[in-house]
């Protein structure tokens, strides 16, 4: 029987490898898988504590009512400022003889002519500025110019001193005949009427040397100019 086979022959063997034991087993992982997520869904909707919505009820507040002001009128914009005339010299001016003033001299008003200084009962010159006729003006002698400067000096207002302010004072300054300063006046004001007072008062402390209508002496009104300067 050398050609003749008493049975079967066994399959040949065939090694299984690690991907192959895994495919083989993917059948229960997936099943079971899906029986594990279907439990713990289960569970979680059976146990889960019941959950409500709080109300958060409603907010109220008082409006308030907000007078509305009234309308406001806008006043119509100023009218443009006219520009001033140019200003056009003439040269059609007839100036008539008869009307032109004469030229005042010495020579046609001598001072012997002059007249004298008003006098009579209730007269007081020293009561408002007027022109008295007189041919020596007063003077401020050397020593009372001194005294002058000195007072202005001495009470110049310390304000505008330290903040390098000047000025100009012209006075009406009344003047007796002993040269005496009775009254005074601002005749141009500085602007500033501690200036002003300063130079009244330092005007009145002085004396100057009377004037004279020819060989008499006369009260006399005549403007001086008071100067305040920083150094």
């Amino acid at each position: 029987m050398a050609n003749g086979v008493a049975g079967a022959l066994p399959a040949p063997f065939k090694p299984t490898t690690a991907n192959d034991r895994l495919k083989g087993s993917f059948n229960s992982w997936f099943w079971g898988s899906i029986a594990a997520a279907a439990l713990i869904h289960f569970l979680v909707i059976a146990f889960w504590p019941d959950m409500t919505a709080v109300d958060p009820g409603s907010l109220t507040r008082e409006m308030q009512a907000v007078d509305i002001p009234p309308v406001v009128e806008i006043p119509p914009p100023p009218q443009d400022i006219p520009r001033p005339a140019v200003p056009v010299l003439s040269t059609n001016i007839d100036i008539s003889d008869e009307i032109t003033i004469q030229d005042v001299t010495f020579d046609a008003n001598p001072v012997e002519n002059l007249p004298p200084p008003p006098t009579g009962a209730g007269v007081d010159l020293s009561e408002t500025p007027a022109f008295t006729p007189r041919t020596v003006e007063p003077e401020l002698r050397p020593a009372q110019r001194t005294a002058l400067q000195r007072h202005l000096e001495r009470n110049y207002p310390p304000t505008l001193r330290d903040a390098g302010i000047g000025a100009r004072v012209v006075l009406w300054v009344f003047i007796n005949e002993q040269g005496q300063v009775q009254n005074t006046r601002v005749q141009e004001s500085s602007g500033y009427p501690a200036f002003d007072q300063v130079a009244e008062q330092a005007m009145r402390a002085v004396t100057f040397s009377p004037a004279m209508n020819r060989d008499q002496r006369v009260p006399v009104w005549v403007a001086l100019p008071v100067s305040f300067q920083t150094q």
